[in-house]
């Protein structure tokens, strides 16, 4: 944990939105004293058709959030219409860089506003009336945002599933929120991969999921691909007849806006379900003061739009702030290492957002890539979805940002919508590693495992909020019980994030990670559980137990240890098969990076499986394994040691 701390430029904060410290904590205050006014003003922000009735009304222990209730707005009319009204239909809203650095796109708000209208008669055409759910299976390609907002102008709900998904989480993810429509495209390119199959396997899953009416198909790469008469339709087929006019459907604040599925420490996802207007609100209002935008600057998140990263950072947030966003197809080492430099250069990028996973596999590749570039457009670097460590934050800092640019170390989940703890970039000091302070109107605590709040600074404990916010998540789509049991019931009174935090002896809050059975892989929330049960289905395993480990380039790596069936030997075949299963059941993001078999799982006499001690023999921290002594067999710690592959 570094001490070192790195100040703004005055440069930098004479011209910032919040310009010092002082100003962030009278706004802070400000929020906390008097939230319904803060929130109200803030609101003004975007366009309601007609004001709330009530700013805000939660209840920590029943699991009851609305904001602006009565209000009612469209989320497409804010992004798109209104800036069009206002003599802005010609500014760039969205440019699409390819996975090929010669392919790209630019679309003003006039053209996405056309595109989106055309698309959401395509929906209404299939069927697609208010609150029916439409499910995403696509890469990152400009007809996604379209539909996004497409759905948004209808009332529809959007589900996106992230374009590596297996077929069968596909199946699972539709067959939850009983999606209508399923809009993919024929394949997806990805770096070296040029026929990712998104097709074929959206084929898959629509075979078991009787809620799918339609199957819309972009033409991304012209690969052939099987269509289904009477279900499947060309998305530019459907385009080329549609009227390009359709009105937005007026929606009520708390109607939901979309669904997106989150592990979680069970096996089976969770529907994180949000609604339009303290959604937009919250997104909106975060982008523009941690990102510090400003008009006609160029705005490039780096995130997959199937995480929440995407809806809130590439889409939602900026659109209705009027940013030019950058989105992106291909992968940071395609064509080589300096592609995400030239993207920068080629486009001028002013403010980056990326994850430290990406960070460190680029700056293990030296400075070459990044020196030959130029990247004088840069004015801030944002870092989002793990903790990020001192060196890469020092080697983002200087080599990247030329030692001016401030990082905006940013903490959030998808059940928070936006931003909850980050500095602003032209008030905060920086403590490498920390995530600073938190955003208007958040008020974190520390508490003990009893649910004591921890007062005081040098302090660690569990992280928790203590009251609502508008981006909050609303319930778990489907399941309001299980959205209680997850995040309130632990500790009524407090929304649980499920993370640890310390606060130092300034008040910084750094990150310690999860405290649940929920790994950060990448910047990608992975459930141990989901894991183990896809490990479970390959031939020959009997058990399987997971835990994560400290990655160089991921963060966290997922290591699994294996019992295989009696008289199943263990071989390259059976690790082979293991892998299989993952990436069939979820995909191969999640497939481990260390199997270690074992003729059996160290567990207590009540039969339950010790992670911690698995958890030290991953990381190797064999001389502070704790009393073993509770085991039903401590031998088999002492084989599990011995056999330990070398990583």
């Amino acid at each position: 944990m570094s001490d070192q701390i790195y100040s703004p430029s005055n440069a930098f904060s004479e011209k910032a939105l919040v310009s010092s410290m002082n100003d962030y904590r009278n706004l802070y205050n400000n929020s906390i004293k008097y939230p319904e006014a803060f929130w109200a003003e803030v609101a003004d922000r975007i366009t309601w058709t007609k004001k709330w009735d009530n700013v805000r009304d939660f209840d920590f222990v029943k699991g009851q959030i609305k904001w602006y209730e009565g209000g009612k707005l469209n989320v497409s009319y804010n992004c798109l219409d209104r800036h069009v009204e206002d003599g802005h239909g010609n500014q760039t809203a969205l440019i699409w860089e390819g996975n090929n650095p010669e392919e790209d796109e630019t679309y003003t708000f006039n053209e996405l506003l056309h595109e989106v209208q055309k698309f959401a008669n395509v929906l209404k055409g299939l069927g697609v009336e208010k609150g029916d759910r439409v499910c995403m299976y696509m890469q990152m390609i400009p007809q996604l945002p379209v539909a996004m907002l497409a759905c948004a102008r209808i009332g529809a709900v959007h589900s996106i599933v992230f374009g590596a998904f297996s077929a069968e989480s596909l199946r699972d993810r539709i067959n939850d929120s009983s999606c209508k429509i399923l809009i993919t495209q024929d394949t997806g390119v990805r770096g070296t991969k040029l026929n990712i199959p998104m097709k074929s396997n959206a084929d898959k899953a629509v075979a078991e999921t009787p809620s799918i009416q339609h199957v819309v198909v972009v033409q991304r790469t012209g690969e052939s691909v099987d269509m289904t008469e009477g279900r499947d339709t060309w998305w530019h087929e459907s385009m080329a007849s549609a009227d390009a006019v359709c009105k937005p459907v007026e929606m009520d604040a708390e109607d939901p806006l979309f669904i997106l599925y989150t592990s979680g420490s069970t096996g089976q996802p969770k529907g994180v379900l949000h609604t339009t207007g303290g959604y937009l609100v919250y997104t909106s209002y975060t982008h523009e003061k941690i990102f510090d935008y400003k008009e006609g600057d160029i705005y490039w998140c780096t995130a997959d739009i199937g995480w929440i990263t995407g809806h809130s950072y590439i889409v939602y947030g900026p659109l209705a702030n009027r940013a030019t966003t950058v989105m992106f197809e291909g992968v940071p080492n395609f064509p080589d290492y300096g592609r995400f430099w030239d993207v920068v250069d080629k486009h001028k990028i002013n403010q980056f957002y990326t994850a430290p996973t990406a960070l460190r596999a680029l700056m293990k590749e030296g400075n070459d890539h990044v020196t030959s570039r130029d990247l004088s457009s840069l004015r801030l670097l944002g870092s989002v979805g793990e903790p990020i460590k001192e060196p890469e934050w020092k080697w983002y800092h200087e080599i990247i940002g030329k030692g001016t640019c401030p990082i905006v170390d940013t903490w959030w989940q998808t059940e928070t919508g936006g931003i909850m703890l980050t500095p602003l970039p032209g008030a905060t000091p920086l403590k490498p590693g920390s995530a600073t302070f938190p955003y208007f109107g958040i008020e974190p605590v520390l508490l003990t495992e009893e649910g004591q709040e921890i007062d005081g600074n040098n302090v660690a404990g569990l992280l928790a909020i203590k009251t609502s916010w508008p981006g909050q998540m609303r319930t778990i789509y489907g399941d309001h019980d299980r959205f209680i049991q997850t995040y309130f019931a632990m500790y009524p009174g407090y929304y649980f994030t499920g993370d640890g935090a310390r606060r130092d002896k300034d008040g910084y809050y750094w990150i310690t990670g999860r405290v649940d059975d929920v790994l950060n892989v990448s910047g990608h929330r992975i459930g141990t559980a989901e894991v183990e049960g896809s490990i479970g289905k390959a031939i020959g395993v009997a058990e399987a137990a997971v835990v994560g480990f400290q990655h160089v380039i991921k963060g966290q790596g997922i290591y699994a240890y294996v019992t295989l069936m009696t008289g199943v030997d263990e071989s390259d075949d059976i690790k082979a098969s293991i892998l299989a299963s993952v990436t069939k059941e979820i995909g191969p993001h999640s497939k481990p990076d260390v199997i270690q078999f074992t003729p059996a799982l160290p567990k207590t006499r009540s039969g339950k499986i010790m992670r911690r001690i698995l958890r030290k023999i991953a990381e190797n921290e064999l001389d502070s394994m704790g009393d073993i002594s509770t085991l039903a067999d401590p031998s088999i710690v002492q084989k599990l040691i011995k056999t330990r592959p070398a990583i």
